[in-house]
């Protein structure tokens, strides 16, 4: 099962204990779960999320999330679309602005499974947020309504805006994928 393709979401590799453990909730989650993909608090549901980073790859965009109020990557619900890796690109397209967003990789970056709180719309649930990577190739950032701002923020220093773990996980792993991304054609 480790490092081996989900479908609608693709290859991931994990690095440890933790990845090991998200994807195969995961795995598990869209194998007993017709509606995986659905927008179901019910239920849960996969989520496609983006990091995109610039030219350089020295600095991540992110969203001062408007429901949320925090600092998060790029992304949103599937809504029934079971193609995640175009979910997050499509995310990304809609909440930053940018004209041209190029994949880096095929692979899964990252899976975080995370608890969503209960809103007046909808119980708590759990997003199996699904996380892919991306770089700016054109255009200039400006944020979306469900956004209160967008900022480039240097890949070393995530902290200065977030202590969320979910966030900072960029930092711990994208040299390593990077070098082996290389490797791998798109």
């Amino acid at each position: 099962m480790i490092g081996q393709e989900i479908s609608g979401i693709g290859r991931y590799v994990p690095s440890d204990k933790r990845d090991r453990e998200m994807w195969q909730r995961l795995h598990n989650f869209c194998a007993n779960e017709p509606r995986a993909f659905e927008r179901d608090a019910t239920t849960g549901h996969v989520t496609g999320s983006a990091f995109v980073l610039s030219k350089d790859f020295k600095s991540v965009l992110l969203t001062h999330h408007a429901k949320l109020d925090r600092w998060l990557q790029l992304g949103g619900h599937c809504d029934g679309v079971a193609d995640v890796p175009f979910v997050a690109l499509k995310e990304a397209y809609e909440e930053s602005g940018l004209t041209r967003i190029g994949a880096l990789s095929r692979s899964v970056f990252d899976v975080d499974i995370h608890q969503i709180p209960e809103t007046a719309r909808d119980c708590a649930h759990l997003h199996h947020d699904v996380r892919y990577l991306f770089r700016a190739e054109a255009g200039e950032a400006k944020a979306s309504i469900e956004s209160h701002a967008l900022a480039w923020v240097p890949v070393d220093r995530l902290e200065d805006v977030t202590d969320a773990p979910s966030v900072l996980v960029l930092r711990e792993k994208l040299d390593l994928f990077l070098s082996s991304a290389a490797d791998a054609p798109l």
